[in-house]
This record gives C-alpha cells, structure tokens and sequence, in this order.
C-alpha cells in the first residue's frame, strides 16, 4: 500500500529508472501476491524470498541477499517503507556501501522498545539521507533525535494516497455480505496474539461482543496459529473467523463497519481518514495524530475499556471529538511530493 503510490508517481519522471525487490518478508499468498495485482504493482525485478524467521534472522537474510544486487545495480538512492525488518535490513546495507537511502513513513515514534518495529524505526530515521514524514509529530520526533531539518521533510501519508485512490473500486466491486452493523477486526502483534492467556481473554470479549452485533475477524496466519493451540479453529455465532482478505476486500469491509478493532498502525490511519471510530489493544501508538486528530482510542489491555468504547459507539458517541478533521497533507498527494523531492534531490547530488 505504501511503494505503490511512490512506484506510480516516479514512473512520471523518464529520467528516473526504478527497480524494484520484493524481500519476500511477508510470503504468504493472501499476504503478499494478491496485494501486488490489486495495487497494480509490476512484478518485482527481484525477489529475495526471506519468508519467515525471527528477526534477526530475517534482518540477517535480507541483508546478504541485498547487498549483491546493490553492487551489481549501483543505485543512486534506495527507498525503505515502513518499520519491518525488511526495511532496516536494506538500510542497514546502504549505510555500509555508501549508498544513499530515503525512509518513506520516518519519524513515527511509540515510544516502546519491547516493540521490534520501534527499534527498526529508530535505527533506519538515524542512517537516512531523505526521511519523509506524514505529519508533524513525525518532524518533531526527528528533531528531538537530533536528524538535521535538511533532511525532513513532511509529505503525508502514502497509505492515503493508495486508499483514496481505490476506495472506489472497492466499493462498486465488493458489498459486505453482513446484515446489520458489524465489528471489523484485526489482530496480528505479537504481544495480542503470542501471549494465549491474554488472546483467550481477548476472543472471550469478542464473542461477548458478537451478542450485541456481529464480529467479522479476518485472521492473521500467526494469529490463525495461536488460534489453533487454544482450541480455537471456526467461527462462533455472530463471531466469524475469516481467512486473510486482499486489500480491496479488506477496505469495504472497514468502510462500512461499525467500528474496527486493531492493534495495526496502518488501520489507525485509514479509519481515521474514513471517520470509522476505532479501538486499539496495544498500551500506545507510533501514530498519536489518528488519537487527537482522527477516530482512534487506545484501550490497552483493558477489556472493560474496550466494551464500553464498544457500547459507547453502538450508543451513538464518537470516538473523537474531532471526527470531521482532515489531517494535513492526507490528501492522496504524498507520493507526489515525494517524487519531486527524490528528482529534485538526484539532480543535486549530480551538480554536486
């Protein structure tokens, strides 16, 4: 959702050649394939094929698979997305050929390093030479750290730019098939879905939940796993375990709901966008805009919290107080801007 927007808007620069790796990080079918065809992306130049791993392990996978295709192609700038290991791994590569490298989504901060994703966030905003940022928490945390105001520069989110550009389609070309309002949720961070005693008292809530509306919980392959060693395998009642849906599924789905239920970072943004109020299990966020400018709240790992933010909502209350605030610069735009910025600063590193 995130290399789409940027891949399209660079396309419209002839000077610019694009390659494109896959590190092949997310490798399940539903998770990865399906996505690159309804986004519309080319198929990858390479493929680096990581799957699965611990961190470090992919971290270390990525990195002897990435450094050969950077000393045979010789790029003048790699871009990284997101927080993955993928994406410190290659910028961690970079850093050691000397290779310049630009942070698509930089400076999003939770605070939390018990969060893998903190410490890949950190570690790649410290070695890029272009971090661009969707809003202005992400250039305060940047400055805080000591990155120099040169190389900031806020864009927006290109996570908007790919729904603001499909949401349409999704909605001519796939109806919910749920009747009456319906909970949308997700699950996938490990401190949700590896802890079994906490996801047991989690699913118990839904299930709850799903007496009042139902429950529709497209489910992870880790959390399909956890699932599985609780004794959980098929849906019940009004709760309706489904398997991994593609994007444009996925997004009428979240348009529509009622509310969403996540611990995603990129679900926080969208249904902020969207106006669907949403809760989040995890104890904070790397996106506090979505908090005071968006639908979003956090509820922790308080399940009396959550129930009542759930029946709060069904009641008519908003999640937020300020519902009809568009965030600046989410406008469908950023990979746009990112493109000038990129161009603009290959022709200066040329002159220089």
């Amino acid at each position: 959702m995130k290399v789409a927007p940027v891949l399209r808007a660079l396309a419209e620069f002839p000077e610019v050649k694009q390659t494109l790796v896959h590190t092949g990080q997310h490798y399940d079918a539903a998770m990865s394939e399906i996505f690159f065809r309804q986004l519309e992306i080319p198929e990858p130049d390479f493929n680096l094929g990581v799957g699965s791993g611990s961190h470090s392990d992919q971290v270390a996978r990525v990195m002897l698979a990435f450094e050969p295709i950077l000393r045979e192609q010789k790029p003048d700038l790699v871009l990284v997305y997101g927080d993955v290991n993928s994406t410190v791994a290659a910028a961690l590569v970079c850093s050691k050929l000397g290779i310049r490298l630009g942070h698509v989504e930089a400076g999003l901060r939770s605070r939390d390093r018990s969060m893998p994703e903190e410490i890949n966030r950190l570690l790649t905003d410290q070695l890029a030479d272009l971090l661009f940022t969707p809003s202005s928490d992400g250039d305060e945390n940047l400055a805080r750290e000591g990155i120099e105001g040169s190389k900031i520069h806020r864009v927006g989110n290109v996570m908007i730019d790919t729904l603001v550009r499909l949401l349409p389609r999704a909605e001519k070309e796939f109806s919910p098939k749920v009747a009456g309002p319906y909970a949308l949720v997700t699950l996938h961070r490990p401190s949700n879905v590896d802890d079994l005693a906490w996801l047991r008292e989690l699913l118990g809530t839904l299930i709850h939940l799903s007496g009042e509306l139902s429950v529709i919980f497209p489910v992870h392959p880790r959390t399909r796993k956890a699932l599985h060693t609780i004794g959980v395998a098929e849906s019940n009642g009004h709760l309706r375990l489904l398997d991994p849906l593609p994007y444009l599924e996925f997004l009428a789905l979240q348009r529509q709901a009622a509310f969403v239920i996540t611990d995603s970072g990129g679900i926080q943004e969208e249904t902020t966008f969207l106006g669907i109020p949403c809760l989040t299990v995890r104890e904070n966020t790397e996106r506090p805009i979505t908090i005071t400018q968006g639908t979003n709240q956090l509820v922790g790992r308080d399940l009396t919290r959550l129930q009542i933010a759930a029946a709060e909502i069904l009641r008519g209350k908003p999640a937020a107080e300020s519902t009809k605030v568009r965030i600046p610069l989410w406008d469908g735009h950023a990979a746009q801007r990112i493109a000038r910025i990129v161009t603009s600063d290959a022709c200066h590193q040329s002159e220089t």
